[in-house]
């Protein structure tokens, strides 16, 4: 039987850090902090709920990050 693979490790970083800050300047620190994939959202966005490792998710409002989660 073929064992499980281990999903990579999320970057060392604080979600919170990135509220407040201008979208396209918090996408481009999260990539270079390590995170594989970066979604930008609009509030009240109707998305999947499925986490994935490696992903940050930023609510945007008026060009700012108004919330950030893992997954």
């Amino acid at each position: 039987m073929a064992s499980i693979p281990t999903p990579p490790a999320e970057p060392e970083d604080s979600p919170e850090t990135y509220v407040g800050m201008e979208a396209s300047s918090a996408e481009r620190r999260a990539r270079e902090r390590g995170w594989s994939s970066v979604r930008s959202l609009p509030p009240g966005a109707i998305i999947t709920m499925e986490y994935r490792v490696g992903r940050l998710n930023f609510e945007v409002g008026d060009g700012r990050v108004t919330r950030c989660w893992k997954g």
